[in-house]
């Protein structure tokens, strides 16, 4: 998965688009930064900060990138924006409906500049239907609270995954995917096209262990479904040290496992059961035998035959043995550690470039190499085009 030819203009900010194109510049990608000449990326100046004096979250998913400010609302700006166009493989943006198309930076546009180009937009609703033109962050996203929030409703929420920010990375990656979607299928012969991804869209693609109830006439509720908590040997349980652990013996072998395991040779039996009766008389079981020992007792005693793991805090879950073992969390000696590319393979980059661009660092880099020579630049910088 080497992407060293590819060049990605990213228009993007905060965390979806720049999730995206991270990935992209783990791959190898140049992925330029185009931000404007103002405060640039929001997320530049968002708290927590790294020891490089920029928000931990730009730090994290704009690492290996190239900056140029720029003025796109100014014609001079646009210009040079499309003589970037020419030399490009990808535009990417997440913009509002409708922005890109006033800034004369739409698809419609830039592809008389560049017919092969790869364009692709990530917003929360998609360019087309009812909330297209509507503002929104992960937790107005529809399909959220209602599709991936099938939680119990009567456990406390602390083991459960949040339904923020699943939207946003949720997109990105499914825009990553898409971008290099779109550039295989230029490989292929069929020329560049335009991509629409909907954060909305892929929290819905999320639910598919609902959908099939949802679409038939049923409305599928926490605790209802096999995979939401209805049966007592899937699901999460609270130990005596107010911590949780998940039991996931889906199938009978490990449900045998552990029953045999933990002496309730009894229960084995019950697996499969469709008796409220006796599905809550498990369940109940299994509350007082969890809630006898701390969360770490039952991990150390119990096999991996068990399907029985912990439900970690982030700091625990990002130092877990296994994410160590895989080289997924990195720690480079001039940079601050991070979680890298989420895949191995025998032609995957293991060296990334860990810097992070100042706002607008390779404005003058980026506009020489499309014929700006150092008195048009000038020109551009006092007209305030360019930073």
């Amino acid at each position: 998965m080497q992407l060293d030819s590819v060049r990605i203009l990213d228009l993007s900010r905060l965390l979806p688009g720049p999730y995206a194109t991270q990935l992209l510049a783990d791959a190898g990608a140049d992925v330029v930064k185009v931000e404007d000449t103002d405060a640039g990326d929001y997320a530049r100046h968002m708290p927590p900060t790294t020891d490089r004096g920029v928000g931990a979250l730009f730090d994290g998913v704009n690492r290996g990138k190239r900056s140029i400010a720029l003025d796109l609302k100014s014609e001079d700006g646009r210009t040079a924006f499309y003589r970037l166009v020419e030399d490009a493989d990808v535009v990417f943006e997440g913009f509002r409906p409708g922005v890109a198309a006033r800034l004369e930076i739409d698809y419609e546009t830039l592809v008389e500049y560049n017919e092969d180009l790869v364009y692709c937009s990530l917003s929360g609703y998609g360019q087309t239907g009812p909330d297209a033109e509507r503002a929104g962050h992960d937790l107005n996203y529809v399909g959220v609270a209602g599709l991936l929030d099938m939680t119990r409703e009567d456990e406390s929420m602390a083991p459960q995954i949040p339904g923020y920010q699943i939207g946003d990375l949720g997109g990105g990656l499914f825009a990553a995917f898409s971008i290099v979607g779109g550039l295989l299928s230029r490989e292929l012969g069929n020329g560049g096209e335009y991509i629409d991804v909907a954060m909305t869209d892929v929290v819905a693609s999320f639910s598919q262990t609902v959908a099939h109830e949802a679409l038939t006439g049923d409305d599928p509720r926490p605790g209802e479904t096999p995979l939401t908590g209805e049966q007592p040997w899937y699901d999460v349980y609270e130990t005596a040290d107010g911590r949780y652990v998940t039991l996931a013996a889906l199938e009978p072998k490990f449900w045998t496992a552990f029953c045999e395991e933990v002496d309730r040779e009894e229960l084995v039996d019950a697996h499969g059961s469709e008796d409220p009766a006796e599905l809550a008389a498990v369940r109940e079981e299994l509350e007082a035998l969890f809630a006898s020992r701390s969360r770490d007792a039952w991990l150390a005693d119990l096999s991996e035959e068990t399907m029985v793991g912990p439900v970690c805090t982030p700091a625990e879950a990002l130092e877990h043995p296994q994410l160590e073992a895989r080289g997924l969390i990195e720690r480079p000696a001039d940079a601050p550690p991070r979680i890298g590319f989420p895949a191995r393979g025998s032609n995957v980059p293991e060296v990334h470039d860990e810097s992070i661009p100042d706002h607008g660092e390779h404005t003058d880099e980026l506009l020489a190499s499309v014929g700006y020579d150092d008195d048009e630049r000038a020109a551009l910088r006092d007209a305030d085009v360019i930073r």
